[in-house]
């Protein structure tokens, strides 16, 4: 097991026990910064023997359990959403202003590294501990915006926006679209006062996603493509960060436009016919930019491009076409996108596997995706109505294999 794995394990048994890193330290004998170098996969040499068992003594599990690969999610419950959602609530996080504390505000490296920690669980599909994380640094970047000065109070506000975006996107996970939305209307506010425009485009994509799962997908559609048009001059101009966050914006206003479609009775086709266009825009970008990147967690390149074709197709009942630009990906190219990216293109091309009739290979799908995110599957409404959906239209030789999954996910039988 290599150090990145190990310090993943360590924060997940660390967080289920509501142990702070502080106080993990203490028990290890270390110091804060070990703690946060090793759960963030970020010291140089594998983990000794006797870390291990020294960490899972202070755990209180055993090395095995561990050092073993999680099957059963964790998924995150409602009291840990309403933990998340009553820091969103509180004055000083509303308003922008100063709780009482004394405290001095967190120093911006300091705070930008925590961020990174939480995004870089986010992406590797660890969305339930989440919740234990997200208070804090929701204080925290509130009160580091509003305490410190010059450039470092823009910056401060660039990841207060960035810190929202993460709320709304992991809101999303969970099912929680209305506590997605309030996240993202606040990113976007925070955005606008770091005057970065690359801040303001990923803060913006953001808001669109949370609209749209919010069922304001025209709405969002219209959001999204008026930010990337009053924005795009400066975006353009910004080099990389510009042109991955430009993209997204138009992979974003695809998707709204395709579930804008979905939800048109009168006229569904005036919107399914611009979701090419703005899938060719982000292409564009891709191309301009000329590799996949992960610049502010965006996963943005010409590989996340076809991911979102797929999302694309499936969300306007393609399911063919869904499945034939899914196995039209690079294996290699796809090996290299974070964890939650690799699982959510899994999930669309099994739900676009049973749109065209072949649901053993969804169910196939399903459990390849749970064994590299099992949150992304075992958690996530849209995954379990997917398995309800396949076990009703039933699946032939894969009835035992969904059968399994189905407990898994928590369904009744």
């Amino acid at each position: 097991m290599d150090n990145f794995q190990f310090g993943r394990r360590v924060n997940y048994w660390r967080t289920r026990r509501r142990m702070t890193r502080q106080e993990f330290a203490n028990l290890m004998g270390k110091s804060l910064r070990w703690v946060e170098e090793l759960e963030g996969g970020r010291r140089q040499a594998d983990p000794q023997l006797s870390v291990m068992r020294l960490a899972a003594l202070r755990l209180g599990i055993s090395l095995e359990r561990l050092l073993a690969d999680v099957t059963d999610a964790e998924c995150v419950s409602d009291s840990e959403i309403d933990t998340v959602r009553r820091a969103l609530q509180r004055h000083d996080v509303i308003t922008g202003t100063c709780d009482d504390s004394s405290a001095e505000p967190v120093p911006v490296e300091r705070l930008r590294r925590s961020l990174a920690y939480a995004r870089t669980g986010f992406q590797a599909g660890h969305f339930a501990q989440l919740s234990s994380t997200i208070p804090a640094l929701l204080v925290d970047a509130t009160r580091a915006a509003q305490r410190h000065h010059g450039d470092d109070q823009l910056t401060s506000y660039e990841l207060l926006s960035l810190t929202l975006e993460l709320v709304e996107a992991v809101a999303i996970k969970w099912g929680d679209t209305e506590l997605a939305l309030i996240a993202g209307h606040r990113a976007v506010a925070a955005a606008e006062r770091s005057e970065n425009p690359v801040i303001m485009a990923s803060a913006a994509r953001h808001l669109g996603d949370a609209m749209t799962n919010h069922g304001q997908a025209a709405a969002a559609a219209h959001f999204v493509l008026t930010a990337a048009n009053r924005l795009q001059e400066d975006l353009l101009r910004s080099g990389p960060d510009g042109y991955s966050v430009l993209g997204m914006l138009y992979l974003k206003g695809a998707m709204a436009t395709a579930a804008a479609s979905e939800a048109d009775d009168r006229n569904p086709a005036r919107h399914a016919r611009q979701v090419p266009e703005f899938l060719d825009q982000a292409d564009e970008h891709a191309s301009r930019l000329g590799t996949d990147d992960n610049r502010l967690w965006t996963s943005f390149g010409p590989t996340n491009v076809s991911l979102y074709r797929v999302a694309a197709h499936v969300q306007l009942s393609e399911g063919a076409d869904a499945v034939t630009v899914a196995a039209g990906i690079p294996v290699q190219a796809l090996g290299n996108l974070p964890r939650e990216r690799r699982a959510h293109l899994l999930a669309d091309r099994a739900l676009g596997e049973m749109q065209a009739g072949l649901r053993e290979r969804s169910v196939d799908t399903l459990l390849e995706a749970e064994q590299l995110a099992p949150e992304e599957v075992q958690c996530r409404p849209r995954t379990k109505k997917l398995v309800e959906d396949l076990r009703l239209l039933g699946t032939g030789s894969a009835e035992c294999r969904l059968r399994g999954l189905a407990d898994r996910c928590g369904l009744p039988g």
